[in-house]
């Protein structure tokens, strides 16, 4: 038994960045990861190894280039399971290495067995040959969540499967049904249409991703269909059957069936908190197994923190990496903080989308009077030349002061590209700076500029550029 200043469940994001920032502080920290390999569900079966996908994808597909050689163009006419997992598994390996090479450089302990609470400052690590016991002054919980899986879906992990399960496919599918249409069924949907499969996307809501800009999902689902993704919405599922001839048939609410080869259960994620033992703590999970914490990230036991999706909103990998270093941070009393208003949010769907900032809906119900400026890629030398002639970033800044607002992009690029605007509205800039200052050319940065101008125009009297005190090239 070992006694540490930290211990710290999980090696996902969140995990991994509370362990370093509580060892660059000289505390003693373990890190506890239940797999057999560190990095969680981001590293071994979510975010990494679907956007290594998506990669794959768009280079074996051809799909940037068929603006310019054609719709039929591919750089692998027939593209195998074996030719994306070996991009897949190359860069998670990578990315386990540096895991495990940043631990050991910040002296961080890493320990692998399932961890238990048996009192607010111990845990149980049950290995596979024994079970050890540690007791820390802080614990973070950094668990991270699972697929849901409800009963009444027959997962067999073949031909009905979640969505850890899709890499683990021996062979392609010719059609394929997704049920659920957040951030992983829209992602893996448009991926898996752009190498030729027939996607059927079911969704119970009226639009897909309905917390994102109206106007950039109505463009998404429009490019969605015309990749060959067969959008069913405002259908609910009322029952998944496997056929005779190895088909899985779904029966829908309005009477309609579909089937197809393949069915991949994508309607929410559940936190992985069941084996926490979380009632000898005093600690309760919601209905789906997350943890409810404070603006410090502390649960009901002071001492006790959590960080990550187990939290619930917004589950991304990039704020969970915060949110584990910030829960050190208060744990040692290191002033830091996070501004939550400019989250960026990006969705690795194909077109992929990002936005920070409020929707015109949501400014709408707040009364902020405000303007709208677009630039379309196809109106830039950029877009012209990376073959994308569809995407558009919007900008929506406030009518009178010409304050930036937010910013909302969907074509290549645009989770890098959203950063400019979320630099911008840190400093509370105005649209003025994307009229006032020099982009490269040619670029998708050239947008900016673009949009701005077409919403300075549209505003209903003249302008003219407000002389600046705060110095060249600033907001």
């Amino acid at each position: 038994m070992a006694h540490y200043d930290m211990l710290v469940i999980g090696t996902g994001p969140a995990g991994q960045k509370a362990a370093v920032q509580a060892a660059k502080l000289s505390k003693k920290v373990g890190i506890i990861e239940c797999k057999e390999v560190v990095g969680g569900v981001c590293i071994n079966t979510g975010t990494i190894p679907s956007k290594s996908l998506r990669e794959a994808v768009l280079f074996l597909s051809g799909f940037h280039q068929r603006s310019l050689y054609g719709a039929t163009y591919r750089v692998k006419k027939d593209i195998t399971m074996e030719d994306l997992a070996f991009r897949c598994n190359h860069i998670v390996k990578e990315e386990v290495q540096i895991i495990q090479n940043q631990m050991a450089r910040n002296h961080v302990d890493l320990l692998f067995g399932t961890a238990s609470f048996v009192d607010p400052h111990r845990l149980a690590i049950k290995q596979a040959k024994e079970t050890i016991q540690h007791t820390a002054e802080y614990i973070v919980i950094a668990v991270g969540t699972k697929p849901a899986r409800p009963q009444n879906i027959p997962f067999d992990g073949r031909s009905i499967i979640d969505t850890d399960e899709l890499l683990t496919l021996k062979c392609l599918p010719t059609s394929m049904i997704i049920v659920g249409g957040g951030v992983i069924g829209t992602e893996y949907a448009s991926i898996l249409a752009t190498m030729g499969i027939h996607v059927i996307l079911v969704d119970k809501r009226p639009w897909l991703l309905e917390f994102a800009d109206t106007e950039i999902i109505q463009a998404l689902q429009s490019q969605m269909r015309e990749i060959g993704v067969t959008l069913l919405l405002n259908e609910e599922v009322v029952s998944v059957a496997k056929t005779g001839d190895s088909q899985v048939t779904v029966h829908l609410n309005s009477g309609r069936q579909v089937t197809a080869p393949i069915l991949m259960y994508s309607a929410g994620r559940m936190g992985a908190s069941d084996e926490l033992n979380l009632e000898a703590v005093g600690i309760r999970p919601d209905d789906r197994g997350r943890l409810r914490v404070n603006e410090h990230f502390q649960t009901t036991v002071p001492h006790i923190y959590a960080a990550g999706d187990i939290i619930g909103f917004p589950a991304l990998a990039s704020t969970s990496m915060q949110q584990g270093r910030l829960a050190s941070c208060h744990a040692f009393g290191l002033p830091a903080k996070m501004e939550t208003h400019l989250i960026p949010f990006g969705i690795y769907s194909i077109p992929e989308i990002s936005m920070v900032g409020p929707t015109e809906d949501n400014l709408k119900q707040d009364g902020i009077s405000y303007e709208v400026g677009i630039a379309r890629y196809r109106e830039i030398a950029r877009g012209k030349l990376i073959g994308d002639e569809f995407g558009m970033l919007k900008l929506l800044f406030h009518s009178r002061t010409r304050k930036l607002l937010a910013v909302h992009v969907i074509g290549e690029g645009a989770t890098e590209l959203i950063h400019i605007g979320q630099a911008v509205m840190a400093f509370g800039g105005k649209i003025d700076y994307f009229v006032e200052n020099v982009f490269n050319y040619p670029t998708l940065a050239e947008c900016y500029m673009v949009a701005a101008l077409a919403g300075i125009n549209r505003l209903p009297r003249p302008w003219v550029p407000e002389p600046s005190d705060s110095g060249p090239g600033t907001a």
